[in-house]
């Protein structure tokens, strides 16, 4: 499936991101420069799409976007992500016949070498 919807994000001048949504390169042509086409995206779809001069990008983002983003908002976004918490999963541990229970003393074993 193609990428029909091209979407720019900049960072307004109060601070605010400014996302633009087009049908179409031509809008950006004409006020990026285009400095070639993208040909080592591991995404297929975005093989083939315009690189721009100022712009980092073509990003995927959904099925049908290609996003490109300004480099301020680029390096802001990458650092929120990388600095956001994973919540820890807790992993229960099943007890068995063979374990003693958790409140009783643990024997020791032998080993034999």
């Amino acid at each position: 499936m193609p990428k029909n919807t091209f979407r720019i994000v900049t960072r307004g001048s109060n601070g605010d991101l400014r996302i633009r949504d087009f049908d179409s390169a031509e809008p950006l042509q004409k006020a990026h420069s285009q400095v070639g086409i993208d040909d080592c995206s591991t995404d297929l779809s975005l093989r083939g799409m315009p690189v721009f001069r100022g712009l980092i990008g073509p990003i995927p983002e959904g099925k049908h976007v290609v996003r490109y983003e300004s480099p301020e908002v680029f390096e802001t976004l990458t650092k929120e992500w990388t600095a956001a918490k994973v919540p820890k999963r807790r992993r229960r541990r099943r007890v068995t016949e063979e374990q003693p229970a958790s409140d009783s003393e643990p024997q020791s074993q032998s080993v034999r070498i």
